[in-house]
């Protein structure tokens, strides 16, 4: 097996940001980060960039014209090079409420992209972003708080087989996150109910009241889907979810910070109240994200797209057009320090999805999932799994 070595970067390690430092990567792994000229099979010259590790996106709908919810195989994997090519090495397709037979579907098309790229002699697929397992936004959540979300399709709770309307992936090591309103009919047994069964909840597109949160956290939901957006708003006299998330050390939130969704100055209050190693970054994109602006035909209505904005007929903003790398350089240009911007587009994510073995830091043993940033903050390399996914003017070939 070919070792790689990557020379002369500024490695964020998970605890401080190595000056000079060198990566050795071998049979897909990091096999150690040292400021010590490594020999390798193969060396590049990093000098000039920051080596961060790679962006992982717990909730994405779409991109590049795709949406998870009625894609093929090779729709998929298109995303999957988008996001290689935007610093994003692992992602989960995120499924808005849809009818049993689109569900089906959608499931039998990630659990044959996930196959696809595992596979060991794989040419046919070109190597993108790892497709991880799948995020159910709903449909089992608040009407009151639907956003851009489809309420025809939403569901309450009344024994395990309403649960049973969510297709698992049969693919071993499968991420299962749904996102659930805990006042729902049922919504405590349910979130009690997929806790056993191995699912991730999430709290989200919920008016919940603290009482109920508390007993929601009790049942196994230590998480909320982009925190401030689709829950009843913070207010002096019905503090509600945002201040009970604020107030829980316990629980952690994903943001997304595309400027539009949250105030920058808002953002900056929540990494002040909250920390950012409760604070995880996801995009929340559409099918429209990288394709500018316009209308677009997603989920049943048409979705506007202006100046990076989107809004549906109703008015509600429908999703983003961003990927991480554009919250990753949002939480920079707002004086977050890259160590704290790492946790949030890696090591909390990876934590969240209970993958943090595995990736989400620059560590000995981990997956060589790595992304090089230049100073302007564009991707120059991507690599996941220890082969090249991405990379733009490639970097020099180190000298002996």
């Amino acid at each position: 097996m070919t070792t790689v070595a990557l020379r002369n970067a500024q490695v964020v390690l998970p605890d401080r940001k190595a000056a000079g430092h060198s990566v050795l990567i071998n049979n897909g792994r990091i096999v150690t980060c040292s400021e010590e000229t490594i020999d390798a099979d193969q060396a590049l010259d990093l000098s000039g960039f920051t080596l961060f590790a790679g962006f992982i996106d717990a909730h994405i709908h779409g991109a590049v014209g795709i949406d998870a919810n009625n894609s093929e195989a090779e729709g998929l994997h298109q995303v999957s090079r988008f996001l290689a090519s935007n610093g994003v090495t692992g992602w989960l397709p995120t499924l808005v409420p849809d009818s049993a037979d689109n569900y089906r579907k959608a499931i039998q098309t990630i659990e044959d992209v996930m196959r696809a790229q595992r596979e060991p002699n794989r040419e046919e697929v070109v190597v993108g972003a790892r497709v991880l397992g799948v995020h159910y936004e709903g449909p089992f959540v608040s009407d009151q708080q639907c956003g851009a979300l489809r309420s025809q399709f939403f569901k309450n709770f009344d024994n395990v087989g309403d649960l049973e309307t969510l297709p698992r992936l049969a693919f071993p090591g499968a991420v299962h996150l749904s996102t659930v309103a805990p006042e729902i009919e049922g919504g405590i047994a349910l979130i009690g109910t997929m806790t056993q069964q191995d699912w991730i909840v999430s709290l989200g597109h919920t008016r919940a009241t603290p009482a109920v949160l508390d007993q929601a956290l009790a049942a196994g939901a230590s998480h909320m889907t982009h925190f401030m957006n689709a829950m009843a708003p913070l207010h002096q006299r019905a503090p509600g979810p945002i201040a009970w998330g604020l107030l829980h050390d316990d629980v952690s939130c994903d943001i997304i910070a595309d400027g539009e969704h949250i105030d920058p100055l808002m953002l900056q209050l929540l990494v002040k109240l909250k920390g950012t190693t409760a604070l995880a970054l996801i995009s929340d994109s559409i099918a429209a994200a990288g394709l500018g602006d316009g209308d677009y035909a997603i989920w049943g209505e048409t979705i506007n797209v202006k100046d990076g904005r989107t809004s549906n007929a109703r008015g509600s903003i429908a999703g983003s057009v961003i990927t991480m790398l554009d919250a990753v350089r949002l939480m920079l240009s707002l004086g977050v320090p890259e160590v704290e911007v790492a946790r949030m587009a890696a090591t909390n994510p990876a934590r969240l999805l209970k993958i943090e073995d595995e990736c989400g830091s620059i560590a000995e043993g981990k997956r060589a999932d790595l992304v090089a940033l230049d100073q302007q903050g564009n991707v120059r390399l991507t690599i996941i799994g220890g082969e090249v996914a991405f990379m733009s003017e490639p970097p020099a070939v180190a000298g002996d």
